[in-house]
């Protein structure tokens, strides 16, 4: 199955039934390619109610001061190989700059992550976050292809994926192995049934080659970017096939470009095992009692034996789904992206050891992209059309087999389900471009690098391959000691000030900064 804890997207949307409603949307579009795509004019306008394939929900509302939100499409080559053949529609979403004309360098461009997450959604609802950018910039994001509105891949439906998430993620057995098995092998097939014009197609570097067409759309000399999560692997890539035309570029939330799947896999098993000592540490050290366990082992034993139970009898979810092992998981992870969920995590923990699974399940719902109506958006089925595209390796029963141990040994809560989300690309439609992604980018403009120590999902160790990976003079180390995913987004005043000054007015922080 895809990896529970793989859609990499930024803490933003972690827990957006709980906290907010991700609001907006643009139209598809295909047909025959322009003469000219980088001539095109995009046909802004007021932004419809987000499609379901972006999560649903109502039109964004304009920003404090009244400014309104904007949408347009933009035709790019279905396959950049043939560039002038047949066209896709990539949606967009807009908010213009609020400072002076004169004073404006251009647009902002946002990826947050995923692969798989709908920009088109998240921008607008946590666009107040970016005010300060937004005073010399446009700010902008998009559906990547394959995601949402842009030519969205569709696997299977939703009644079908609310028992795909339900499986046992964890099998125990050779017939538990099998149903795992066999469960991938259908949902692969049905995205490949229901989406082969596009699979071929939905790669990193076509997404990069998509940016570089946004970028002069848009009438940038340019590139200004700010990626977060995946959005920093997309960031890499584009600097490698376009050195020359970086211009200002923060990459938070980093993604290890030098490792492989399977080393991607364990180091977030050791990245969310950490994010688990640290939450069941502070509800522990506080002055009064924590709900769910009275020190920090205790509370980490409750939760394993709470997944040891529901793996042999869930307990009643949202009705009429029950809360699985798989569920609560993947539940519990999602919590983890960042520190300010922690009380749904107390909560839904506390709950569940009364028998009542409601929270949890809300949260891995979110993390599957499941709404309140029982819908869902297409961020799972992009996530793994995406990643299946880009890593060659198919991993097998016995590959896992073996690595198990060593997965155990670095989360003994999440090493299982982390180790067996390896066979999600297994029969996929479409062969893997490479063991890694290229991100080597010499000539490039400076790109700033922020590593958060208490990261789950990118461990922090990834910003530093990141530098090395983009090669000497272009990579800028800054390291966040924080919890969560991401570091601009939690606030700090350190991070803002460094990412602000540099994307802002060009001042590059010197190398080995640490905001704490």
């Amino acid at each position: 199955m895809p990896n529970p804890f793989r859609p990499r997207a930024a803490a933003l949307t972690a827990i957006a039934l709980l906290l907010t409603s991700l609001t907006a949307g643009c139209s598809d579009d295909s047909g025959s390619a322009e003469e000219n795509l980088p001539a095109q004019k995009l046909g802004w306008k007021d932004c419809p109610a987000p499609s379901e394939s972006e999560g649903g929900g109502e039109a964004p509302s304009p920003l404090p001061g009244g400014d309104a939100w904007q949408c347009a499409t933009m035709k790019a080559p279905l396959d950049w190989a043939e560039p002038k053949g047949e066209t896709i529609g990539l949606a967009l979403i807009r908010v213009k700059a609020s400072g002076d004309a004169n004073k404006r360098i251009g647009s902002l461009i946002f990826n947050f992550g995923g692969p798989g997450g709908s920009g088109v959604t998240t921008l607008p609802a946590f666009g107040t976050d970016y005010a300060t950018l937004r005073t010399r910039y446009d700010l902008v994001s998009f559906d990547p292809r394959g995601v949402g509105r842009s030519a969205g891949v569709r696997c299977e439906d939703a009644e079908q994926l609310d028992t795909y998430f339900q499986q046992d993620a964890t099998p125990d057995d050779a017939a538990e192995r099998a149903e795992l098995l066999d469960n991938t092998s259908r949902f692969n097939a049905a995205c490949e049934k229901n989406s082969k014009r596009v699979l071929p197609h939905v790669r990193t570097t076509d997404a990069a080659r998509d940016m570089d067409l946004m970028r002069q759309v848009l009438g940038d000399d340019k590139l200004y970017y700010f990626g977060i999560s995946y959005g920093t692997e997309l960031g890499g890539v584009y600097a490698h096939l376009f050195p020359k035309n970086v211009g200002r570029a923060v990459f938070d939330a980093v993604v290890d470009p030098t490792q492989t799947p399977d080393q991607g896999s364990l180091g977030q098993a050791r990245g969310f095992q950490l994010a688990l000592d640290n939450f069941a540490e502070d509800c522990t050290s506080k002055t009064e009692d924590c709900p769910v366990g009275d020190t920090a082992q205790d509370v980490e034993e409750r939760i394993g034996k709470l997944l040891k139970d529901l793996d042999a009898k869930p307990i009643p979810g949202i009705f009429p789904r029950e809360l699985t092992q798989s569920a609560a998981a993947n539940g519990i992870a999602q919590a983890l992206y960042s520190q300010d969920f922690w009380p749904y995590l107390t909560a839904g923990l506390e709950r569940a050891y009364d028998g009542d699974g409601k929270i949890l399940m809300l949260l891995s719902d979110s993390m599957n992209g499941r709404n309140q109506n029982g819908e869902y958006s297409n961020i799972s089925a992009a996530n793994t059309a995406i990643n299946c595209s880009d890593t060659k390796p198919r991993y097998t029963v016995a590959d896992i087999e073996a690595r198990l141990p060593e997965f155990r040994a670095a989360s003994p809560l999440f090493g299982d389900f982390l180790a067996w989300s390896m066979v999600s690309c297994t029969d996929w439609a479409v062969p893997g471009a490479a063991d890694h992604p290229d991100v080597s980018a010499p000539g490039s403009a400076p790109i700033l690098v922020i590593g958060n120590t208490g990261d789950p999902a990118t461990p922090y160790e990834g910003a530093r391959k990141m530098v090395g990976a983009l090669g000497a003079g272009v990579g800028v180390e800054l390291t966040y000691k924080g919890q969560g995913h991401g570091a601009y987004d939690s606030g700090d005043r350190c991070v803002r000030a460094a990412v602000n000054g540099y994307l802002l007015n060009g001042k590059v922080p010197g190398t080995g900064t640490v905001c704490s």
